[in-house]
């Protein structure tokens, strides 16, 4: 596994993350689970990627059970805060009160003293953003927080955050957790300029496009039993948008590429996303021991520009690069 600087900062992460969206509190057992996290540190993981969201909270009590005994130093636990985590008014969002109430909640769950990165799971209109970067900046000064980050900002808001934080002093962003893959990079027009200028790096999620670049999913079949896209409580909404036959279509012709340089097609689009110099990391998820080893071998691949270039012109117009489509809700949800 080799790693990598998260921005500019000090602070080094392995190229190859897990993350437990979907998986874990919810879609598998915990026993599995648990040989998914020790499957990750056997490959040399040391980052694992989290938020208090994640299965109503159970995510991160799971994550924190599997990781337990493991020396503590020798891991990066990142987790996030904004989406509801209750029922009450305050129980979202990024106030002051719900960012303190969300960071020990996490911390309790997680058996942690503190984790190394925290990130706004999306931008709060309904919040000054000079109160949720200083609540931010306290968890810094306190411990809990050793780094702080944003998820699925806009380079405006990114700006924002920026200026503020260094006219008040405060702890800088060092981080952005987006979804980017071969088939969604709308990051790459405005995020990623501002990020490598401003010393931000990129912990990208979804990858594979939630299973899609696997090429398990077919064009004029049905999706595999037991696949993310039959589950309706394990993200089938997300990944619907990504089953278009013409989408399929396409992701089919991408297996002799994949074959050619000897690589699974799930470790070719893991390998792509860190042929970004601004991608610090690359967030896989699993609901098998035999997925994350899979994963993790994309770790060091390095892919030269006529592959990139076959990549491009097989998946032509199909691939998403508006960046109007990072969004975050226009209130609370």
């Amino acid at each position: 596994m080799e790693h990598r600087h998260l921005g500019r900062s000090g602070l080094l992460v392995s190229e190859i993350s897990y993350g437990n969206w979907i998986t874990h509190g919810s879609q598998v057992e915990e026993d599995a689970a648990t040989e998914c996290v020790r499957a990750a540190l056997d490959e040399g993981i040391t980052t694992f990627d989290t938020a208090d969201v994640y299965a109503g909270t159970k995510a991160e009590e799971v994550l924190g059970r599997a990781l337990k005994g493991v020396r503590r130093e020798s891991l990066e636990i990142f987790t996030k805060v904004y989406w509801p985590t209750g029922p009450g008014r305050n129980d979202r969002g990024l106030s002051r009160k719900h960012i303190v109430e969300s960071i020990n909640g996490s911390l309790r769950r997680l058996q942690t003293d503190y984790v190394d990165l925290y990130q706004a799971h999306r931008f709060d209109v309904e919040t000054p953003l000079e109160e949720t970067l200083k609540a931010f900046d306290d968890l810094v000064r306190q411990g809990k927080v050793l780094y702080v980050g944003v998820s699925e900002w806009t380079a405006d808001q990114i700006a924002r955050a920026l200026k503020i934080a260094d006219e008040m002093g405060f702890d800088r962003i060092v981080s952005n957790q987006p979804q980017y893959s071969m088939l969604w990079r709308v990051i790459e027009a405005e995020v990623v300029p501002l990020s490598e200028k401003e010393g931000i790096g990129q912990v990208v999620f979804s990858p594979i496009a939630q299973g899609v670049l696997t090429g398990k999913y077919l064009p004029g079949q049905p999706p595999p039993a037991g696949s993310r896209a039959t589950d309706e409580a394990g993200g089938a909404g997300v990944i619907k948008r990504l089953l278009g036959d013409d989408v399929l279509g396409r992701v089919q012709e991408l297996k002799p590429i994949a074959a050619d340089l000897g690589l699974t097609m799930a470790q070719l689009a893991v390998a792509w996303v860190l042929q970004n110099p601004n991608v610090s990391s690359a967030i896989v998820g699993a609901s098998r021991p035999e997925q994350v080893r899979d994963n993790a071998k994309a770790a060091g691949v390095r892919l030269d520009a006529e592959t990139l270039q076959r990549i491009d012109d097989v998946l032509g117009s199909v691939v998403e690069r508006d960046p109007a489509r990072t969004v975050s809700p226009a209130r609370r949800p």
